[in-house]
Parts: structure tokens; sequence; C-alpha cells
């Protein structure tokens, strides 16, 4: 079945739909429910991405599809990929078939600045870009969408400003190329290039008040910034939003890695591109990083418990893992030895999935635990040990981001590429 086809199918089911997308935002056998701002799950396993395949209609990322990345490329893939960290897609197949031919894609994806503080979870779909930026040497434009967390939170305007340039300097500290990346504030952006705008009020002019209430679950007292705000991060997707790196051009190819709770954004921006006769977005999907204390939610950033973040002191990380990490093992020492612990449900381990590159380390560590061999005390052990200068590294560099630096980062100007 192809991906229109299984995007229509999963509409019938839904009965919410908007073209070739719908948002079924509760997966009813395991009663998850995953929307742009809410993750929840009855299993300590957490979301069952299979359904959740199933239900948005978009396909999962197979050996066929990573041996691709590898042959096309000559890199070995990304451990995101080999432990499907990154499980589903939209259209990939057709950007590396462009690849192939030698034709231009670019990356697109972002980040809303809700706090100050950027924790491990945020990390991940930037490492992910940073690699696919470095295998494909292609342009990346990085959108921080004050402007949303200005409609959704309880923030004044100058404060959702703040947060998004603080943001910034952990995004620059991700190790970014200036010279092949543009990152914007919508708040500051949108003002400097009538073609952005231009792209958003075509947008607005395809989706009806009806759709977007299917989609992402708006109603009558809803504000209707948060009605127009989906075609603000719609447009990001289209070449012809940014000429001055795209030369005015309108057919380059966008493939957006995020994290599958943004997903209903792009089904709808995938259903208005053909009527205005622009390239459908590919899209790569990530899982969710669990919370320290299950899989059950999503991390929240105003919940500093919630999480390691990347300004946690080394004695912050420890005292964080060693008290809120959930354990999959036993209840005794005894317990634990007789029956093994479950890695599926144990945080720690699900961090170092993420963040332990060395596959045969972790799969020793799996070995173990689940035999018994290994205790709980000794995995959140390895986290620390791990996470510590990871977070260590992550903040020097931050530190030594300059003004001048993110004024360049963001400043409106052709990249390191010919169109």
């Amino acid at each position: 079945m192809a991906d229109s086809d299984r995007e229509k199918a999963a509409n019938g089911m839904a009965n919410l739909s908007v073209g070739d997308g719908t948002l079924d935002v509760k997966v009813e056998e395991s009663e998850d429910f995953v929307d742009p701002w809410n993750v929840t799950s009855s299993s300590a396993k957490g979301i069952d991405y299979d359904k959740l395949i199933k239900k948005f209609g978009s396909s999962k990322i197979d050996d066929v599809l990573i041996e691709r990345f590898e042959k096309i490329t000559g890199k070995p893939a990304h451990h995101f990929l080999k432990r499907g960290i990154f499980f589903s897609h939209r259209d990939v197949h057709q950007v590396l078939n462009l690849y192939e031919q030698g034709k231009p894609f670019f990356l697109y994806t972002g980040r809303g600045p809700s706090s100050e503080a950027m924790h491990l979870g945020h990390l991940i779909p930037f490492i992910f870009t940073k690699w696919l930026q470095e295998v494909f040497d292609v342009p990346l434009v990085i959108q921080l969408t004050d402007d949303e967390k200005f409609f959704w939170k309880d923030m004044k305007l100058e404060e959702a400003q703040r947060l998004a340039y603080e943001n910034v300097k952990d995004i620059i500290a991700c190790g970014f190329d200036v010279t092949k990346t543009f990152i914007f504030s919508d708040l500051d952006f949108i003002g400097q290039c009538p073609a952005f705008y231009q792209n958003m009020v075509r947008i607005q002019r395809c989706v009806t008040f009806n759709q977007v209430k299917g989609i992402f679950g708006f109603d009558d007292s809803t504000i209707i910034g948060k009605i127009s705000f989906p075609a603000i991060q719609a447009a990001p997707s289209f070449s012809s939003s940014f000429p001055f790196i795209f030369n005015g051009k309108k057919d380059v190819h966008c493939l957006i890695p995020c994290a599958i709770d943004q997903d209903p954004y792009f089904r709808m921006t995938r259903d208005v591109a053909p009527r205005l006769g622009l390239p459908k977005p590919a899209l790569l999907h990530s899982s969710f990083f669990p919370a320290l204390q299950g899989a059950q939610t999503k991390m929240s950033a105003s919940d500093p418990n919630s999480s390691i973040f990347l300004t946690d002191t080394d004695k912050q990380i420890k005292t964080k893992i060693n008290k809120y990490a959930f354990s999959g093992g036993g209840a005794t020492i005894e317990e634990h030895k007789a029956n093994g612990g479950d890695c599926d449900v144990d945080i720690s381990y699900q961090y170092l999935r993420f963040f332990l590159e060395d596959d045969e380390r972790l799969d020793k560590i799996r070995q173990d635990y689940t035999s018994g061999e290994l205790l709980t005390g000794y995995l959140k052990k390895e986290l620390i040990e791990l996470l510590q200068p990871l977070v260590r590294a992550h903040k020097e560099r931050r530190q030594k981001i300059t003004d001048e630096q993110i004024k360049e980062f963001m400043t409106l100007r052709k990249l390191k590429f010919d169109y």
C-alpha cells in the first residue's frame, strides 16, 4: 500500500481527516494518547509505536531503508536508526531517490522554547539532524516557535523571545555548521521575509476551521492565534519560504526529523502542498524520550525532576537518576537475581539506548540485567558515568557561544550551496 493510501485508510478509521492526513490521537486498544502537546500511555513500556504507525498511516523504518542509508551515504547508519529510536517515516525513499539522482533537498526541524534549560530529550532531534546534515551535506533550517509558546503558555511575549535566544545557545552547542544552517525565531523572522508570510497565508486559505478542529482538537473557545499557528509551522517545509537560501527555487524537497507528536502539523502540510504546486515534505519520526519516572509520559520542562537538564551539575544528575529513575529490577536483590530485570521498562537502560553508542556494550548490559547478574544500582551507575561528562561538555560548549555567533546563525543570508 502506498504512503498516501495508508494515510487515507487511517482517515477512514479515525473519521478526523484533512486530505491525506488524519490525527487519531487516541490509540484505544492500549489507551495511548498522543497529540502535539500531550503524550500518555497506560503501559509501563510506553507508547505502542506499531499501533501508532497504523493509526497515523506512516511507514515503519525497516532494514531495507536502513541499508539504503548506508549504501547511499557510505557511512554506518546512526544508532538512532539501528535501534528504532527513529522508527517511522513518510516518503524518505523518495528523498533518497532524489539524492541518488544528484538533486538537492534540505532539512527542517525546530524547537518550541518553553523553558530556559533544555533537557536530554530535546537533544534527540538535533543530534540526529546534525548527523543527517553531515552525511548528506545539505542545508538546514531550524524554527524556534516562540509565537506558539506565547499562545499556549502563560508567558509574556518578551519572555517567549528571551527563551528562544537561550535555546539557540543549546542548539548551536550541538555543533551545527554555521555556513550550512539558518536558525530563526518566528517573532523576529516573519516580518523580515515576505516570501515566508506569503506561504503562510497560502496555507491558511487551504485549511478550514473544521479541518483544524479535527486535526488538533480545537473548539469554539480556542483563541485564533492557536487556530492560525499550524500554517506557521508548515511554511518552513517549502524552499520558496527561504528565497535568500534557495535563490527563489520552489521545488527543493524537504526532510523533517521530528518526534512523532509533531506529525499532525505535517499531515496537514502534506495535504496542502499539491494544491500549492509544491512538493510534500518527507518525515522521519522519533520515539519519545521517557520521563525519569517511567515511560507513561514524555518529560516536562516544567518539572525539574522529570529529566536530566542540560544545566544540571554532576551531583544533580547523580541524585536524579538514583532517586527518580524508574527501575525494572526486582523488589529485592534475591528476587532480582532469581527473575532478572526488565529492560523494556527500566529507565536507566532506556536512556542508555539513546546515548550509549557502543552496541556491544549495550547488548552486554541488557543480557546481564535481564539475567539478574547486573543489579539496578550498577545500571544506574553506568548511566550516571555516561551522562555526567556528556552534559558537562555541552555546558562548556554553550558557555563559549557569543552574541556574535548567535547573530551569524540567525541572519538572513545565502548558505554554502548554489541553486
